[in-house]
């Protein structure tokens, strides 16, 4: 062979070299671990602007998600609501999102899954009133404003059922969160069921109220880490990674309080000191309560009990046109390989 053909074969073999290692650099990222690398296509996880969800933004400024190798991107919504639907429509692979509006979703054809249990919510969703009314009895034929077919009409209804009542006794006005606690404050509606921060806002107007919260319902509004089936199937081990970052999450919290509640406050657009206070309606859920939480149980705090309860309770109010199959709703295997993790 002629030498000139010896050398173009040569440039032709160190052209292909780089173009090999070039795609290759689009498709990892470097880690401290070279044996296994982060994928640089991010999972996106959806959260709005709850006092549970708040931790992630911790994750993320501390890189919590690069020390357990999965790359996130966090997609952080105003309205709750546009989060579900952007799960449901396949443009998110995780969102934050409580049991009853999983089960929802679910009963409208989503397939959706429950690999972690994030917190309780243990006082930070209210049903807030103007001056004049003092008991749930008092709610009917008044406006009552709310996110439609999210928590905090679901909390309504549950108030109402409490006392006998329904949401036809009541003037519902159907607005996302935000909206309904600014036209509580405005004095177009007459109580409003919101979460914090929205709960702020809407006791800023005088004379108002807390007529009852999450607290009153001791396990019947929690929040998840819920990801597609599509998820679950084609990256499951970016879901485990994702669980063990919450875990690390709390740990670093725990170690580092004032630091954590500076960048969580932050994320929420207010001062350590108030997130504090609305912060403490939030109970933060770890690994034994995620161990017990998906047991078979008696009580709304087995998740398996509390589906159940919440499907009946969604039909009967007509959240729901259908029951759902609850059987492959929840996935407690990356708790569990977590739990065997930190016994080993």
């Amino acid at each position: 062979m002629k030498p000139r053909a010896l050398l173009a074969l040569f440039v032709i073999f160190l052209i292909s070299l780089i173009v090999t290692v070039s795609c290759t650099r689009q498709t990892t990222t470097p880690t401290t671990n070279t044996a296994t690398p982060v994928v640089t296509t991010p999972i996106k996880l959806g959260l709005n602007i709850w006092a549970g969800f708040f931790p992630w933004e911790v994750a993320k400024k501390e890189k919590l998600f690069e020390a357990n190798k999965v790359n996130v991107d966090l997609k952080w919504f105003d309205a709750y609501l546009d989060s579900i639907n952007a799960l449901r429509a396949g443009q998110l692979d995780a969102n934050g999102q409580t049991l009853n509006d999983v089960i929802s979703s679910v009963a409208a054809g989503s397939d959706q899954i429950v690999v972690l249990t994030i917190d309780n919510s243990t006082g930070s969703d209210k049903v807030i009133v103007r001056e004049g009314i003092n008991s749930i009895a008092d709610l009917k034929g008044k406006k009552v404003a709310a996110e439609e077919g999210t928590v905090d009409h679901f909390l309504i209804l549950l108030g109402l059922a409490k006392a006998g009542l329904t949401q036809a006794d009541i003037e519902f006005r159907p607005l996302e969160t935000g909206a309904a606690a600014a036209a509580f404050v405005a004095g177009q509606v007459d109580a409003v069921g919101v979460f914090a921060p929205f709960t702020t806002k809407a006791l800023s107007r005088p004379g108002s109220k807390e007529l009852f919260s999450s607290k009153d319902f001791p396990g019947a509004i929690s929040d998840h880490l819920v990801v597609s089936r599509k998820t679950l199937n084609e990256r499951p081990q970016d879901v485990q990674a994702l669980v063990n970052s919450w875990f690390a999450t709390l740990d670093f919290i725990r170690a580092n309080p004032q630091k954590s509640y500076e960048i969580m406050a932050e994320r929420a657009g207010v001062s350590v000191s108030e997130y504090k206070n609305f912060s403490s309606g939030v109970t933060l859920l770890g690994l034994s309560e995620n161990l017990k939480a998906f047991r078979p149980g008696q009580d709304m705090t087995s998740l398996q009990y509390a589906a159940g309860e919440i499907s009946n309770f969604l039909i009967q109010t007509g959240l729901a046109k259908q029951a759902p199959d609850l059987s492959k709703l929840f996935d407690d295997r990356f708790v569990k390989a977590y739990a065997a993790q930190k016994k080993s």
